[in-house]
């Protein structure tokens, strides 16, 4: 049943393709601000009305949090990007955000728990994105063998877990943060891209790693199994011909020779 575990395997491939693409998709929300989809990634915005800051020279009205930078918004678009940040934090007093307490929710000031949140998920999102890109390349040997695929499953389910962990902190911060926000009397919402991709690459990577294992044990239990009972019973059936053969000479030479 090679034909199975190939069929299956190219189909895990595919998922596995559509789950990195849609992670480069949320990474480079924050660094491109031309091309589309990525430009409507983002994971919380947020109105910026009441604070004032002398560090942050153009404070957006509508402030939105990416993957690497805080930007604007036009026309529904990521706009006016401020400077990229690597493991970019939600910590809105922060010099990477706003830079000031002036206009900024109570909840955000005098913690680290917002900004620690999103630079964990920073990190695990990328340590996802490693292995899912390592899956993608051991891919190929899942068209060959079983093994092959059972690794690429392996190293898929890894991908899922730190994909599923950086999804659980995005949620988390940005939760958090829009309800301190609305609490303070600014509007806030979602990013609805951001939540979608994020998500559903982690979708892509669970039935990714069920359909590469699947195919692996399909071929076993299809192939090996069958395999090694047709030959055991065959090769019984095979001696018990042959010393009925020998039997029914040897009974013939006896009879022959009395006669």
């Amino acid at each position: 049943m090679a034909a199975l575990r190939a069929g299956l395997s190219i189909t895990s491939i595919i998922l596995l393709a559509g789950g990195i693409v849609l992670q480069f998709f949320v990474i480079l929300s924050g660094v491109v601000n031309n091309s589309a989809p990525v430009n409507l990634v983002y994971f919380l915005q947020a109105s910026t009305a009441g604070i004032t800051s002398s560090t942050v020279s153009r404070i957006p009205a509508n402030a939105r949090w990416t993957f690497f930078a805080l930007c604007g918004e036009a026309n529904g678009h990521n706009a006016n990007c401020h400077q990229v940040h690597p493991a970019f934090p939600f910590n809105p007093p922060g010099r990477e955000n706003f830079g000031t307490i002036r206009g900024i929710p109570s909840q955000f000031i005098g913690t680290d728990r917002y900004y620690y949140l999103s630079r964990f998920a920073f990190a695990f999102f990328l340590i996802a994105l490693f292995f899912a890109v390592v899956s993608f390349f051991l891919s190929a040997f899942a068209l060959c063998a079983r093994l092959g695929a059972y690794l690429t499953g392996l190293t898929t389910m890894l991908a899922l877990f730190f994909q599923i962990v950086a999804a659980s902190l995005i949620t988390a911060w940005s939760v958090l943060g829009r309800d301190a926000f609305r609490k303070n009397g600014q509007s806030a919402k979602l990013g609805a891209y951001g939540y979608g991709f994020t998500w559903a690459a982690a979708a892509c990577f669970l039935l990714s790693t069920i359909l590469f294992c699947v195919g692996g044990r399909a071929d076993k239990s299809s192939g090996g199994g069958g395999g090694r009972s047709g030959g055991y019973f065959g090769r019984k059936r095979s001696t018990r011909s042959r010393g009925s053969f020998v039997d029914s000479e040897s009974g013939r030479r006896v009879k022959d020779e009395y006669e």
